[in-house]
């Protein structure tokens, strides 16, 4: 069963009709007890950073995020659930991230419209699980996660950025597939139907 961590994300509902859309079961999880006895996990994220990570250590549940996620457990990150990934964000440098992945979230600077709000394409870098060839995805985001050795596929707006991180049982989309029509959705049956 797929676990969903309710934190008080703003998209958690459209996680949650995404998923009854794919016909996945999943329950809504609160607590570092949920977090243990999941098998796959499903961190959503809208709003601001140091919000989210407050949030998480209010909730204590940080210790058993990091752990579950390096014994192994199928993740998947959605938008601020992927940059809480990485050490820290501009958007709140006194916040630490989860560290799983080093590197820093960053603003975007530049002539284009911030926040990056809308369709994008995506261009895959390697053969990845979630996404086979290119596609358009919905994004809306003013932050943006540094390609990594570990980014499986990029999109380009204003610069280079991981639009899909995919390392052994981590996956993490900056887009909205829960928004982004059915490519979003076989995305996440993508992820549901995985075996890692």
């Amino acid at each position: 069963m797929i676990s969903v961590f309710d934190y008080g994300a703003g998209n958690l509902r459209s996680v949650q009709n995404t998923l009854g859309a794919i016909g996945a079961e999943y329950e809504l999880i609160r607590d570092a007890s949920g977090i243990q006895r999941a098998t796959k996990l499903i961190l959503p994220g809208v709003g601001h950073f140091g919000q989210m990570m407050r949030a998480l250590d209010d909730l204590q549940v940080r210790d058993a995020l990091i752990e579950r996620i390096r014994a192994g457990i199928p993740f998947l990150g959605i938008c601020l659930g992927l940059q809480a990934l990485f050490t820290s964000s501009e958007e709140a440098p006194a916040e630490r991230g989860l560290g799983i992945y080093a590197g820093e979230v960053k603003r975007f600077r530049g002539n284009l419209r911030i926040p990056h709000m809308g369709w994008n394409q995506i261009e895959p870098c390697r053969v990845n699980t979630l996404l086979a060839s290119a596609t358009h995805l919905y994004f809306a985001h003013s932050y943006y996660c540094p390609v990594v050795p570990e980014t499986a596929a990029v999109c380009d707006y204003i610069l280079p950025y991981t639009a899909i991180l995919e390392h052994a049982n981590v996956r993490g989309v900056q887009f909205h597939p829960e928004k982004s029509g059915p490519a979003g959705l076989q995305i996440v049956k993508n992820f549901v139907e995985s075996e890692s």
